[in-house]
């Protein structure tokens, strides 16, 4: 990256940061189980909602007892459940379809994140409704408040239930874009691990490492508070000490509790202290092929923070202390390398892969383009990099095998 553009972006983040403190950040409302849901729709006096999942939710009997419960309590529950993997905007249009046809007034996101940056998406554009979501995108577009929303996390990984952010995908244009606004944090949170148990394995272990990029990338960013270093850390160790568990023993209550603690936590640090290059290149990546951004983070993890050498090695070794798997007594280099190879050994035992699949060559340099401008100049990264810079880690992930 040039100088210039260098200085430009951390004057920006530096600004930025400074502000932060005075931003109208807030955490939802806990419920610890579905079960309080209809005490806090009557307390507001509504009584019809929509729910947006997706299908293999709903088809796999997962939001029957939520949809009973709503009739027993004379809720009228309209479904949106054609959510897909990487919400899109003709997703969103159609969900904001149904909410004013059936006369909604309010949203329950049930599923993960992409349930739940649906559901974000469809309050913006009713709060918005002479505005296309392409107009909204980006920081601090949603000024005005959106319907009530009430998250339920089935996935331990993507801390939407308590963040900023929604991710949109455009299929027309293949890239993902992010709307990020403090109201489109989720007035109540429902923190249920019963509703995690039958999680597949292998989405149990991507998610969950999403959740740990979310923590890694705030914690080394520049962008930091006490706050947010603490919570980083407190998520860290949680994904150490329970992912595994979870992984392995679906019913395990506590481990899916620690998890859904540690995402969010994790969830928390990201939306004040920001993420980094991993998400910025993973969300190019499931703009233009689909591919799972929780999958995309934890390929790309470690082959990022390696990129990032000795400006983030500091830091890294102190999650790798936190983590258990690095010593005060390492140098930083050693501590954040075997921080490094913790994550890489995690995701092997979890038969995540180490490649992609699907990446054209020709598209790299778009796909990094799309990066780039996500990234830059608003996310505090240890380490600058323009577009051609971020080209390399789609090669080193590319199923190919080949390097820039």
């Amino acid at each position: 990256m040039k100088k210039a553009a260098k200085v430009y972006c951390r004057i920006f983040q530096f600004a930025f940061h400074l502000v932060l403190p005075v931003l109208p950040y807030r955490e939802p409302k806990i419920c610890e189980n579905i079960s309080g849901i209809p005490k806090v729709l009557n307390k507001s006096d509504i009584r019809s909602v929509l729910l947006v999942t997706d299908h293999g939710l709903r088809s796999g009997g997962s939001t029957a007892h939520l949809e009973e419960l709503l009739k027993e309590n004379g809720i009228h529950c309209a479904v949106y459940d054609t959510t897909c993997a990487n919400p899109t905007v003709h997703n969103i249009e159609e969900a904001r379809e149904l909410y004013m046809r059936e006369h909604c007034e309010a949203l329950i996101a049930f599923g993960g994140g992409s349930s739940m940056d649906c559901a974000k998406a469809v309050g913006a554009r009713i709060a918005y409704p002479k505005k296309s979501l392409n107009q909204l995108k980006g920081l601090l577009r949603v000024l005005r408040k959106i319907p009530t929303l009430i998250a339920i996390p089935t996935t331990a990984g993507t801390g939407s239930e308590v963040t900023i952010t929604a991710v949109i995908t455009d299929s027309e244009k293949k890239h993902k874009y992010t709307m990020n606004d403090f109201t489109l944090i989720p007035s109540y949170a429902v923190l249920d691990p019963e509703v995690t148990y039958t999680l597949p394995p292998h989405l149990t272990a991507t998610t969950g490492m999403d959740a740990l990029t979310h923590a890694v990338e705030a914690y080394i960013g520049g962008s930091t508070s006490k706050e947010t270093r603490a919570l980083s850390k407190e998520a860290v160790r949680l994904i150490f000490d329970n992912i595994e568990t979870a992984y392995h023993e679906g019913i395990n209550r506590e481990a899916r509790e620690n998890m859904l603690q540690a995402a969010y936590k994790a969830g928390i640090a990201f939306s004040k202290s920001y993420v980094g290059y991993i998400h910025a290149v993973a969300h190019s990546l499931g703009g233009q092929y689909n591919i799972p951004h929780g999958l995309a983070n934890a390929v790309l993890m470690p082959i990022v923070l390696e990129e990032y050498g000795e400006s983030a090695q500091k830091k890294l070794k102190e999650l790798g202390v936190t983590a258990g798997v690095s010593r005060e007594s390492d140098s930083c280099k050693d501590g954040a390398e075997k921080f490094i190879q913790a994550i890489r050994e995690l995701n092997r035992r979890m038969d995540i892969p180490e490649t992609l699949p699907g990446i054209k060559e020709e598209d790299i340099p778009g796909m990094a383009k799309h990066a780039a401008r996500e990234a830059n100049p608003l996310y505090p990264v240890p380490k600058l990099m323009d577009a051609r810079e971020l080209e390399k880690f789609y090669y080193q992930v590319a199923d190919w095998g080949k390097t820039a």
